[in-house]
């Protein structure tokens, strides 16, 4: 069986962000696949009653600052210098996710290394068609075609199917992964924190 990493993703969470780049390295350590599974993380916290933490936690007194010091530790650990807080966060991420429903696991990742570092590094705005084409045409997808599909019922019903599939499986936040090797399937972790249980279990 094929060692997988299944991520439960949606491109407004910072989490994902910081998560994504270690288990890349995580994944090409251990021979395992990654698995994009896109989600609305809005429709989520629907489902499941949670919020994101800034929100839920914000009358928890000195929780979010312990929060903000976890963050820029994990930041300055796997050197994440370029990082910048989208101007637009918490900006809706419907197009970005019906944008990934649209196409395959190949291009999902690949739409995940172009806009990632738009988004997070360079503050394009992420709800804008006008800002994210160039950054689709930049690395080789037909931008006009692909936010067309973002319009499709098709496609829009599968970002909500895909929603209601992981609230269904447990998940209630990102970044969610589920893990599956020859000894277990499917195992979910969640939280950028779990970075090394993954791999531990990858591994063994």
């Amino acid at each position: 069986m094929t060692k997988t990493v299944e991520l439960i993703f949606d491109f407004v969470s910072p989490n994902a962000y910081f998560a994504y780049y270690p288990l890349k390295d995580i994944a090409q350590r251990t021979g395992a696949a990654i698995e994009i599974t896109p989600v609305f993380l809005a429709g989520m916290h629907k489902h499941t009653g949670n919020a994101p933490p800034f929100i839920r936690d914000a009358e928890v007194k000195g929780k979010n600052e312990y929060a903000m010091l976890e963050m820029n530790r994990f930041i300055a650990k796997h050197g994440f210098t370029d990082w910048k807080m989208n101007p637009k966060f918490p900006f809706n991420s419907v197009m970005l996710q019906r944008l990934l429903c649209a196409v395959g696991n190949d291009d999902r990742l690949k739409m995940l290394d172009a806009l990632f570092p738009a988004i997070w590094h360079d503050g394009v705005d992420p709800t804008d068609p006008e800002a994210v084409g160039p950054v689709l045409v930049a690395a080789g997808f037909d931008a006009a075609e692909l936010l067309m599909t973002t319009q499709d019922p098709a496609v829009k019903q599968a970002l909500m199917d895909n929603t209601e599939a992981a609230v269904e499986r447990g998940a209630f936040g990102i970044p969610t992964f589920y893990v599956s090797t020859d000894t277990a399937s499917g195992e979910m972790f969640f939280g950028k924190e779990r970075l090394g249980q993954i791999e531990d279990m990858l591994a063994s």
